[in-house]
């Protein structure tokens, strides 16, 4: 049997496949493999244009019906700014608060292509490490092509919530 060629990819090509597989990953719909209950902490991913790919941290109110429920935002407030906002939300852009990352997990750094959320206007915006400068983590989102620099402790590394259990994304590395 003849070895497998194992070829390089280069920076642009990682860059190209990460942003592509992050799309694919921000426009789906979760898998609806639980049930909340009101006071249940949970994310939603938005589905508005400018914001697809952030989640954000709300609690759930009431379900409506099998596939619906009455959230209350934590960091999104009414347009009088009066109050919490709430809002009606389908099943399919729910998921459970992905468990917390141990310290350890974050304290060597992240890496070029780690793929991440930050957390940065009201909520968490996921995206990949496009570089480093000091301190500073450069975070490139493929939903908005954005490119911006941010500190650690904003960051954590992204899950996917799959089939009932959370799931880190492999990594793409040479």
């Amino acid at each position: 049997m003849a070895p497998i060629k194992v070829t390089e990819i280069n920076s642009e090509e990682r860059h190209t496949m990460l942003s592509e597989f992050i799309k694919l990953i921000a426009f789906k719909r979760q898998q609806i493999t639980k049930v909340f209950q009101k006071g249940d902490e949970v994310e939603v991913a938005s589905q508005v244009y400018g914001f697809i790919g952030s989640y954000y941290d709300e609690t759930i109110l009431s379900p409506v019906g099998a596939y619906h429920y009455r959230i209350k935002y934590k960091t999104l407030l009414t347009d009088d700014e009066s109050a919490p906002l709430e809002e009606m939300v389908t099943a399919a852009v729910i998921r459970p608060v992905p468990p917390h990352q141990d310290e350890t997990i974050s304290e060597n750094g992240f890496r070029l292509h780690d793929m991440v959320d930050v957390f940065a206007n009201d909520g968490w915006w996921f995206g990949f490490i496009s570089g480093k400068i000091g301190e500073e983590y450069y975070v490139y989102f493929p939903t908005t092509a954005d490119n911006i620099a941010y500190p650690r402790h904003v960051l954590r590394f992204h899950q996917e919530w799959v089939n009932g259990k959370w799931k880190y994304l492999p990594k793409i590395r040479n």
